[in-house]
C-alpha cells in the first residue's frame, strides 16, 4: 500500500480544548485512517511549524485524499499538507519508468 506523511496544525479551538481536557489522538486518527482500509503506522505531536505528523498507509490516493478531508472539514485541524512517500525499490522503479518515457518525450521548443 502506498505511504503517506501528513502534517498539520492543531486550529485555535482544538488546542484549547486539549488544553482543558488532553486527549491522546491515537485512536480517534487511527479510526478515520483505518475506516477506507488503511492504517495508522505512527502519530507524532511536534513542535515547529507544524503540531502533528501522521505516517499513514492507505490503499490508494483517493482513501488518503477521503481521510485528509475528513480531518480538515471537522475544523480541528488547519495547514495540512501530505506527501506521498516511497521506498528506495518504488523510487528505482519510478527511476527506470522515467527512463523509458524520456526517449519519447520532447522538451518545450525542442525541434521534432
Amino acid at each position: 500500500m502506498p505511504i503517506f506523511i501528513s502534517q498539520g496544525r492543531y486550529s485555535r479551538d482544538a488546542m484549547q480544548a486539549m488544553v482543558r481536557n488532553p486527549e491522546d489522538r491515537t485512536k480517534p486518527v487511527s479510526k478515520l485512517i483505518e475506516a477506507p482500509g488503511g492504517g495508522l503506522l505512527g502519530y507524532y505531536v511536534t513542535f515547529g511549524d507544524y503540531d502533528w505528523l501522521l505516517i499513514v498507509e492507505a490503499p490508494d490516493v483517493r482513501s488518503a485524499a477521503a481521510a485528509a478531508i475528513t480531518a480538515a472539514a471537522g475544523g480541528g485541524v488547519t495547514d495540512m499538507k501530505t506527501t506521498l512517500a516511497m521506498t528506495e525499490a518504488e523510487a528505482m522503479e519510478a527511476f527506470r519508468s522515467a527512463g523509458s518515457l524520456a526517449a519519447s518525450y520532447r522538451l518545450a521548443g525542442q525541434s521534432v
